[in-house]
Formats: structure tokens, sequence, C-alpha cells
């Protein structure tokens, strides 16, 4: 992603956003709100006026609208943010208009911007100059490349084979050659990560067919594959030193202290009564919240209580597995300095 800050006024003000990928329409998905004023380029009918007898063809051109925000929806399988609302500047004021936002668009949004959002188009800008780490989960005969979006693991391709337990020497080799087939189009880090010895013997075929490749490699012991394999990675803390600090990292540590001071009965609180009570002591030190939380307005009042005692806010993503397990705590939790009697 990359950003233009306008100049803001206390907290209120314009950013122009410029998505360069599926991660980033997503970052957008949280970042535009109902309510929200966002202004863009996009084809419309424009009317012209002709003494023709028949009216020529409707034709579209391309005007700069601006939209009063009533729905934003995500579709990652068209890779495409649609923004929907009614027009409040440019040609047919009061008419509505959906924008389909694209990598390559740009849109500027006019809003209240809280910490928690700019920490977010920081965290998109950052993320943007690090290549797509992907995760190879692997065990005899079978193997799942995982792209890593900054909301969660996306399984790319499943590769199988008969089992390496027939010791079938040719098999094996067809298997570890249409593994190397998926990861061909990589230019990041790559992980490779399982139980046992299969990913070292995967990685002593990859240096002898495609060593540039195997220099961008490393390998994880894991207990299991597939995304089991991928939550490990992630908390060992691996994709962090490999791409600084990335978010999924943060929510996994941070999801498991939370359950071990509940099953310890440590400084935790969780739920929107006991998180709001524990601002009101001053105890909370971070809060852990859902994103479709965020734009509840209890909620937001809770997180703006938070910001004033100096808490840390911290968004969890609900498409990955640390996020599915705040939300079932209530999707929201903090992290005290002391137990609340």
């Amino acid at each position: 992603m990359k950003a233009e800050f306008g100049e803001l006024k206390r907290s209120y003000g314009e950013i122009r956003l410029f998505p360069e990928s599926l991660d980033d329409l997503w970052h957008l998905k949280h970042l535009i709100a109902p309510g929200n004023l966002v202004f863009a380029t996009t084809l419309r009918t424009v009317d012209s006026a002709t003494d023709k007898i028949r009216p020529e063809k409707a034709e579209k051109r391309p005007v700069r609208l601006g939209l009063r925000v009533e729905r934003v929806e995500f579709h990652p399988s068209a890779q495409r943010l649609r923004v929907g609302g009614v027009i409040e500047s440019g040609v047919d004021v009061s008419s509505y208009h959906t924008l389909n936002v694209e990598p390559g668009y740009e849109i500027s949004v006019i809003r209240l911007w809280r910490p928690y959002d700019l920490e977010r188009v920081d965290r998109a800008v950052s993320a943007s100059l690090h290549n797509v780490i992907h995760v190879l989960t692997v065990e005899e005969g079978e193997a799942e490349v995982f792209r890593i979006r900054q909301y969660g693991p996306e399984r790319v391709v499943t590769i199988t084979a008969g089992s390496g337990k027939r010791a079938d020497i040719d098999g094996r080799t067809q298997f570890f050659t249409d593994a190397l087939a998926s990861l061909r189009d990589i230019t990041g880090p790559v992980v490779i990560a399982g139980p046992g010895f299969v990913k070292e013997d995967f990685l002593r075929f990859l240096k002898g067919r495609d060593p540039d490749l195997a220099e961008r490699v490393v390998t994880v012991e894991t207990r299991r594959i597939g995304r089991g394999a991928v939550q490990d990675v992630i908390g060992q803390g691996v994709l962090e030193r490999l791409a600084g600090d990335l978010q999924l990292a943060r929510e996994v540590t941070r999801m498991d202290e939370v359950l071990k001071r509940i099953g310890s009965g440590g400084a935790v609180a969780y739920g929107r009564e006991e998180v709001a009570r524990s601002i009101d002591y001053g105890a909370a030190e971070e809060v852990l919240v859902l994103d479709e939380l965020v734009r509840d307005a209890s909620v937001a009042g809770v997180l703006e209580s938070a910001e004033r005692i100096g808490a840390n806010v911290v968004v969890f993503s609900s498409d990955f597995e640390p996020g599915s397990r705040l939300e079932a705590l209530g999707g929201i939790a903090a992290l005290l300095r002391y137990p609340l009697a």
C-alpha cells in the first residue's frame, strides 16, 4: 500500500490510499466504514445533449465522485473491494453509486482516524516493502503451499503422491518435482515445515534442481502439516525474523498469552464488561479486539477509553485462527498490569 497524508486536524482529515495487492484491499475493508466520505475516479454514464431524433447509446466517462459510504464488501476471489454510497460531490448528486476498488486504484478517505487505524495504514505500507512469504508443509506423499496474507494463511495448492513407505523412489522423485513446480514463480522467502526428515530430503533435492530458490528457503520442525503447521511456524517467530514485525505473529503470541493467563488465573480480562472494568481501574496494558467489532459503537467507546489510559490496542483478523479464539471469548480481551479482584 502507498499512502499520502493530508492535513489531519484533531485526527480528522484525508488520506489518499493506493492499494497494490489483495492484502491492501483487505486493509481498506477495515479503513473505510459507513459514514465516511471517499473520493475516487470512476466510470459513470454522463448524459449529453443531442439534436438527433434517436438518442445515442449512453456513454460511460471517467468522473471524480465523492461518496458518503453506506456499505463496504470485500471479495477476495475477484480481488475487488466494493464501496457503495450516495454521491455528495460530482455528477448526479444524491444518486447511488458503487466503486469497484482493485489493486492499482487510488481512493481518498476522509474520516476521523483513530490511532489503531493509523497503525493499520503504517502496517500496510510497511508490508509492501517485503516479498510475500510462502510456507510449504510436507510429509511423505503430501504437501501444501500457503501464501501468508496479512489476514491469514491462504492455501495455494495441494500436492499428493503415493506413500513413500513403499520405497517407491521414482514416485518420491516425481512428488518432489511436483512440489518444486508449485514454488517456481515465488520470488520471496519460503519456509519448508513439517515433522520428520522429509523436509530436509526435499531441501537437498531443491539444492540440486534450483539452487537460487534453495538460498531463500528455511526449514522448520513442526508437529503437524497443513494449516496447523503454518500456525506452528508463526508461533515460533519464524515469520517475524523473515519479515520484521509481522501482524500475524503478534496475534499468535498475544492470544497464547491470553489463554495462558486464563488457565493460570493471571492478569487478564475478556468480554466487553470485564475489559471495560479493567480499563476503568487503569489495569489494562494491551487490549485485543476482533476487526469485525471495531465499528461497533459500544466497542469503539471501550477502545477510546483504553487509549486515554495509554493501553495499546491490537486489532485481530477474523480470518485467522487467533481471531477465532478471541471471538470465542467475546471478541475482546485485555492483558492487564495486575489481576483484578
